[in-house]
């Protein structure tokens, strides 16, 4: 543990020279640029002031967008909505989606990270347990992360105190729906499954994928998170269709409409902007002059 965070550490302390993780976005038929800035849920909100042009971004535009509407999250309806979500359907429970050897090596696991009994949570969706046990590991292995101070929210708050106005590219019950509804039961089974066994491989995938966007190498931070483990932890196509490119699709369709309105700061994850299929070249192939900002 104590090298994996020496590691981080090193790999942290020079930033590339040139920002890529801010984009400006012009031409076609927006009478003022807009931007895209790629948030990471690991990182600490001081990235921000390594960003060369950030500040600058957020005072120019005239509002801001992100996947969702964070303050959402914290409405009681929608807690109440977010509750009834992770609930397996049913008499289905996680004894019924594990075989008894299963349950007991995953409460183990349970124990030793949540330090409660897994019978706790009988009735939550293994998708559910997955994000939580990501969420734990990334506490134990990425100095100075705080889940209670994420950038996503952060920019939104920020947006909010200067008086512009907060936008969301999609709704909480969509989003809602994409985590924990997209997948079949027997898949988040089986996927948690294969996460609990390999927890050493994702605290290393956590490191190197924060590292790079601590760097701000989108390029690098793109082969991390396309990285395959080659057993039922990887992402099947369908998957990834579904929680990543297809939303990468609905928003460059989106954006144009939004950005020709009133100039924008879009906010999303830095996985959604690398690659072909990624947001960046997806604006390129609509007309769209897309550079970092520098």
């Amino acid at each position: 543990m104590k090298k994996i965070s020496m590691l981080l550490m090193l790999l942290c302390i020079t930033l590339g020279a040139n920002a890529q993780l801010l984009w400006k976005i012009s031409g076609k038929d927006l009478p003022k640029p807009s931007f895209v800035f790629g948030t990471h849920h690991l990182a600490p909100l001081s990235i921000t002031d390594s960003i060369a042009g950030f500040r600058q971004a957020l005072n120019q535009v005239e509002q801001v967008y992100g996947e969702i509407v964070m303050e959402d999250m914290t409405q009681a309806a929608n807690l109440q909505k977010m509750q009834q979500a992770i609930l397996l359907p049913g008499d289905t429970t996680l004894h019924t989606l594990f075989t008894p050897a299963q349950y007991d090596s995953l409460a183990t696991t349970v124990k030793t990270l949540m330090g409660a009994d897994l019978k706790m949570f009988d009735n939550i969706r293994p998708a559910f347990l997955s994000t939580q046990i990501s969420a734990l590991l990334a506490m134990k292995t990425v100095q100075g992360f705080d889940p209670k101070q994420q950038l996503d929210s952060w920019v939104q708050a920020e947006a909010r105190k200067m008086g512009k106005a907060v936008g969301g590219l999609e709704t909480m019950d969509f989003q809602m729906g994409i985590l924990f509804g997209s997948q079949s039961l027997k898949r988040q089974a089986e996927q948690l499954y294969c996460s609990i066994q390999h927890l050493d491989l994702m605290e290393q995938q956590t490191v190197k994928m924060t590292a790079a966007y601590m760097q701000q190498k989108l390029d690098v931070l793109e082969k991390v998170i396309t990285e395959k483990m080659g057993n039922a932890c990887d992402a099947l196509p369908e998957e990834e269709e579904a929680l990543i490119y297809g939303r990468n699709s609905n928003w460059a369709q989106a954006m144009p409409a939004i950005m020709k309105q009133k100039s924008t700061l879009f906010a999303v994850g830095s996985g959604h902007l690398t690659g072909q299929r990624g947001l960046l070249q997806l604006l390129r192939n609509e007309g769209y002059k897309v550079e970092a900002v520098r």
